[in-house]
């Protein structure tokens, strides 16, 4: 591709219009509009069955889209019409003819026509392109339009290039096709085909994104379609394959979901607009990586957000603590070696460092930490991420539809930015060499150790429990808002059922967030869930360099493990005696590679909402997720007891 053709699509797809269908939303259809029209849509598709179940006709639709600055530019889906023999032709075309008149209500001038699914339906492709050629007549007739989409599982019709080819032979122009990319990609289908139509026989594109899933297409995409960032379909191919064709109609999300249609309308409607904007995005950047010379033009078409800042690690994390429980959290963090560093000057709020690892303690009696902790409890009620630029990062968050929060300061003390998260909780962004601790905090100095103690040296990752559901809207937060990257979903084993974890990093993996969810109230992670009153920071990871001399030099409340998983160690590994004796004796789990290998051991709970991870690592860069059931299994024994 040539750069005046990359500089042409690229101002294509800053033309393409995003739309969603309301069929992707919970509530009632006056609720989904609202929750579109906050989200930042101008445009809206009306799912039938929204339409059959209001409390008023479709002229009070289009008035209620109206008056929120919405356009309705499709009204779906119309089932089994091509290739029916009679007397039910003749009956599709009068059902046709009223769909027509509600159309004209709406003010919309496309229907969608999906592939028949009718046991009789006659095949052909013939017979269908004489089919539409007579109802573009009619549509002709009325001003309208109407759009031919294969679905993956139709009866005769299941490819998009079928789909084209019976346009193409309807020849009408009234008449033009639908592409889907769940039904593109759940059936395997090539995309180059998608180059040899016109544009201005592409009547709509439909986005959605969803796992990789080994089951029938109809189940997969009535239950598990999601966004684009959210899945693993190759939606920036698609687009890529699209830009070929020149296309600047709609783009819009038609997403079949049960843990969306149970979720808030506004939060999956926000998802849905920073899904668009993060395709958008990545499409732009692979042009540009494509096509070097064309970057700097890229840029400053501001088409899409600024580049991601550089994420350099975890400057703090605060714990929102209610005065009664100060003193015993305190007591909680010294047995892990850490020290009081500093008391904040104007407010209860304390630090208390260890190596790289900073942890503040905010008791105070008003102000965001105290209304959080008076909903969640004592919980992480903030992150502060290290940037390399903080205007980029809020520039890019903001472009994302994140909420700038400014915590309320004194003329003379630093000040923090930060953006709330899905769960209301805080990220802060400050730069390394920015100082916030000696102007807001009374320093004390650290007492020195001496070289044979063992120190805890840096915050390796936090565990994130996301309520049921929210996983896929935490991964596109992280994903578009930070430029992290994502691992592969991992199901881990919990005595009361299955734990859903995935890993969101850094580009330079300095900082890494394990994203863990369940169905099941019973397990650990749902659990965590109802004492917490929604999702938190569950557990955190701190790295040291000799955890078994850490453990030997200090008194610690370690969650113990059974005698048969050392067992299995030795049986696996061949583990030399008296390291493994070792490992026994301070409930130490372990994991190797051909490359290294990792020690890790986690404290009891505190208040049973947290606890601490403490780990080492030796040329090992993953996460003993096979030590994870073992963990999980000995905190659910621990929790069966204390109730």
């Amino acid at each position: 591709m040539n750069q005046a053709n990359v500089s042409i699509h690229q101002k294509q797809m800053q033309q393409l219009r995003h739309c969603i269908a309301t069929v992707s939303l919970s509530g009632t259809l006056k609720e989904k509009l609202q929750a579109i029209a906050a989200a930042g849509f101008d445009a809206v598709e009306i799912f039938e069955n929204d339409l059959i179940s209001f409390d008023g006709n479709a002229k009070a639709v289009r008035e209620m889209a109206s008056d929120l600055g919405l356009e309705i530019l499709l009204f779906q889906p119309f089932r089994d019409f091509e290739g029916m023999p009679e007397p039910q032709r003749s009956r599709a075309f009068d059902r046709a003819e009223r769909k027509f008149d509600l159309m004209q209500e709406l003010d919309t001038d496309l229907l969608l026509i999906c592939s028949s699914l009718s046991p009789d339906a006659l095949p052909g492709l013939e017979r269908a392109a004489e089919d539409l050629h007579e109802l573009g007549e009619r549509a002709k007739a009325r001003d309208l339009r109407v759009g031919f989409e294969a679905l993956a599982w139709g009866k005769h019709i299941n490819d998009y290039r079928d789909a084209w080819e019976v346009v193409r032979r309807a020849n009408h122009p009234n008449i033009g096709t639908i592409i889907d990319s769940f039904h593109v990609f759940s059936r395997g289908h090539e995309l180059n085909s998608i180059s040899n139509i016109p544009a201005e026989k592409i009547f709509y594109i439909h986005l959605a994104d969803a796992p990789t899933l080994d089951m029938g297409a109809l189940p997969w995409s009535r239950h598990f379609r999601c966004f684009p960032g959210q899945g693993r379909f190759p939606l920036v191919e698609f687009m890529q394959a699209l830009q070929t064709t020149r296309y600047t109609g709609p783009i819009s999300l038609e997403i079949f979901n049960d843990q969306f249609r149970a979720a808030s309308a506004h939060q999956v409607a926000l998802d849905a607009k920073r899904s668009l904007l993060y395709l958008q995005e990545q499409l732009e950047l692979s042009q540009s990586q494509a096509n070097p010379e064309n970057l700097v033009a890229a840029t400053q078409q501001k088409t899409h957000a600024d580049p991601a800042a550089l994420y350099e690690g975890i400057e703090f994390m605060e714990f929102a603590v209610t005065e009664t429980e100060v003193s015993e959290f305190e007591s909680f963090l010294s047995n892990l070696g850490f020290q009081h560093w500093g008391k904040h000057k104007s407010k209860q709020v304390s630090v208390w460092r260890q190596g790289d690892i900073k942890l503040v303690i905010n008791s105070e009696a008003d102000g965001f930490a105290y209304n959080y902790n008076a909903m969640h409890g004592t919980s992480v009620a903030a992150v502060a991420f290290r940037v390399s630029d903080i205007s980029q990062a809020l520039k890019r968050a903001e472009y994302y539809h994140c909420k700038v929060f400014q915590q309320e300061h004194l003329p003379n003390e630093a000040v923090l930015p930060a953006i709330q998260t899905l769960d209301g909780s805080l990220i802060y962004f400050v730069t390394k060499d920015q100082d916030i601790w000696s102007k807001d905090f009374d320093l004390r100095t650290i007492q020195a150790v001496d070289s044979t103690t063992t120190t805890l040296n840096r915050l390796d990752h936090f565990a994130q429990v996301t309520a049921f559901g929210r996983q896929s809207s935490w991964l596109l937060f992280y994903r578009s808002v930070f430029g992290f990257d994502a691992a592969d979903e991992l199901d881990l084993l919990d005595p009361s059922g299955l734990i859903r974890s995935q890993v969101v990093e850094s580009k330079d993996k300095h900082i890494r967030i394990v994203l863990n969810g369940s169905q099941s109230q019973t397990t650990i992670t749902g659990r965590f869930l109802s004492e917490f009153i929604g999702g938190g920071v569950q557990h955190i990871a701190f790295e040291t360099e000799d955890l078994v001399s850490l453990l030997e030099q200090n008194q610690l409340d370690i969650l113990p493990i059974p005698e048969n998983y050392y067992d299995d160690l030795e049986a696996r590994f061949g583990l030399e005696p008296t390291f493994l004796a070792q490992l026994k004796k301070h409930n130490i789990l372990y994991d190797q590679t051909k490359d290294g290998f990792f020690l890790q051991a986690y404290t009891k709970s505190f208040a049973n909402r947290f606890f601490f991870e403490l780990i080492q690592r030796e040329n090992y860069d993953q996460f003993a997720v096979q030590n994870a059931p073992i963990r999980i299994a000995a905190q659910q024994r621990l929790a069966n007891l204390q109730f």
